[in-house]
């Protein structure tokens, strides 16, 4: 079923196709370079460009008999180049090529995973602006707490978002390096020359040490990266989830026309976009474990990795770049109800201005402990009591002698609340261009 999640250029490059092309271009790579020591005569280099070539199909029918793909691979090509493919995978040991061309893979599925990235880091910071002054109730323990502003939330998705791209250009660092150094790493049927060479026509460097394999370290830092950005994918989701409660109705997804929310009941219009996202972002951070579990193989090598990372790595950048191109779409074209905003904002009677009280009266030289059972006593009878809590203030003769009703009145305004907003979007946009 993954295929359903498939975008074109994401699931092109996890075909059969592409990752035998990078074992090609490896394997080419190493040939130029071994002509370039003068051990393959030009000529042979020549045909050997001109016609190594390879067919999926011949491929796997090769492999039903010789159990090892990489044989088959090799097998592939030396039935259309001919007498030259004696100079294929000299010196090599399959994980040479295998290694490199996965590093190659990787680095190609992480550059399309940067590139998408960013239009969601540009979308964020367009509705962060857009909603920079719009009033909301802040909500901590999913519990109103104090006005924030919608754009302030979405700020702080756009932070995290360029703190990802960071992440993603480390890690296209950590696995932009490749191995072409024998069959425990030892060069022993190679010139370490070969490797600088070769490598360095594919755009990676050299490990400066290695076994018959990179180490795991590396590709489980990749998926690391991929399992962090699902998780503030979620995040996301999440908050939209919660804002898109009946009883909350802040936040929703778009609802197209022609689109249904339930089986049995026509009214209902569910975040079920975002609710996939949540879904998927649980297998990607699953997959993650088995990364780390292959970071311990047996020795200079043993092969239990290979059969994860044929699932693993396929899935997890496929999942991550359709949940992230989800996710750009949802807040792209959401609806923000401004109006449920300001009546979520009313909605306890006053109560989210408690702490502005509190400081009011510790201001009048009353004790932060005697200020809070002032507040929380009337506060509680509010709550508990449906009551107006600015009202009930005016009314309390304790208070009354300690503040008068324009401080009162004073504690209840909105205006002080974004009196830092400019602060924190400079604080957050001033050096961008």
């Amino acid at each position: 079923m993954i295929e359903r999640y498939t975008r074109p250029e994401m699931g092109a490059i996890w075909t059969e196709d592409n990752r035998y092309q990078k074992w090609l271009d490896v394997e080419l790579a190493v040939c130029e370079a071994w002509a370039k020591l003068g051990e393959i005569p030009p000529h042979s280099l020549k045909k050997i460009r001109e016609k190594a070539s390879f067919s999926v199909k011949r491929i796997e029918e090769i492999e039903k008999v010789v159990k090892h793909d990489v044989i088959a691979f090799l097998t592939s090509l030396a039935e259309n180049v001919g007498e030259d493919s004696r100079f294929i995978h000299l010196g090599l040991t399959s994980y040479d090529v295998v290694d490199t061309a996965l590093s190659l893979l990787l680095k190609e599925a992480l550059e399309k995973i940067q590139k998408d990235l960013k239009p969601l880091k540009n979308i964020l910071k367009k509705q962060a602006l857009k909603y920079k002054k719009t009033v909301m109730v802040g909500r901590t323990h999913g519990v109103h707490a104090e006005p924030i502003t919608f754009g302030v939330k979405l700020l702080v998705w756009y932070e995290e978002v360029k703190r990802h791209l960071l992440r993603i250009a480390n890690a296209l660092e950590v696995i932009s390096y490749g191995r072409i150094s024998g069959s425990v790493g030892t060069y022993i049927h190679l010139n370490p020359k070969i490797e600088t060479h070769a490598l360095k026509k594919l755009g990676l460097k050299p490990a400066r040490v290695s076994t018959q394999v990179l180490q795991r370290d590396r590709h489980a830092e990749v998926l690391f990266v991929l399992a962090l950005l699902a998780s503030s994918l979620e995040k996301f989701a999440i908050e939209l989830r919660h804002l898109q409660k009946t009883e909350v109705l802040e936040v929703e997804e778009s609802f197209t026309k022609g689109q249904k929310g339930s089986s049995s009941m026509p009214h209902k219009k569910n975040p079920v976009r975002a609710e996939r996202i949540s879904g998927l972002a649980r297998v990607i951070r699953a997959n993650l474990q088995c990364a780390l579990e292959n970071i311990s193989l047996w020795h200079e090598r043993d092969i239990s990795h290979s059969s994860t990372e044929r699932i693993i790595f396929p899935d997890s950048f496929i999942l991550t770049d359709f949940i992230l191109a989800e996710t750009a779409d949802i807040i792209q074209n959401w609806k923000v109800n401004t109006d449920r905003m300001k009546e979520n904002v009313n909605l306890t009677r006053g109560l989210i201005f408690s702490q502005s009280v509190l400081l009011a009266l510790t201001k009048k030289d009353v004790s932060r402990e005697q200020a809070y059972q002032l507040v929380q006593r009337n506060s509680l009878k509010a709550w508990n009591e449906g009551l107006d809590f600015k009202q009930l203030l005016r009314s309390d003769e304790e208070i009354k002698k300690i503040l008068s009703e324009k401080e009162i009145e004073a504690c209840f305004s909105l205006n002080p609340y974004l009196d830092k907003i400019d602060y924190i979007f400079d604080k957050v946009l001033g050096d961008e261009s």
